[in-house]
């Protein structure tokens, strides 16, 4: 399974190493991993699950909780 954010659906990026920029027209490729913390959520039913969830949606769901 690919890490990715159970709430939003976040996965890694794609792009290019910053120090591999400027005057060296070699761009070398890198992947860019989201921030995934484990969490737990509840369910409707009250019932708690663990799950990887991204730095943002994390912060969002203390957030609206209060």
């Amino acid at each position: 399974m690919a890490r990715s954010c159970a709430i939003c659906g976040k996965v890694s990026m794609g792009g290019f190493n910053p120090q591999s920029s400027g005057s060296n027209r070699v761009r070398a490729h890198r992947r860019y991993q989201p921030n995934l913390q484990p969490f737990q959520l509840t369910d409707k039913n009250g019932s708690t699950s663990r799950a990887l969830v991204c730095t943002r949606c994390r912060r969002t769901a203390t957030k609206s909780a209060r």
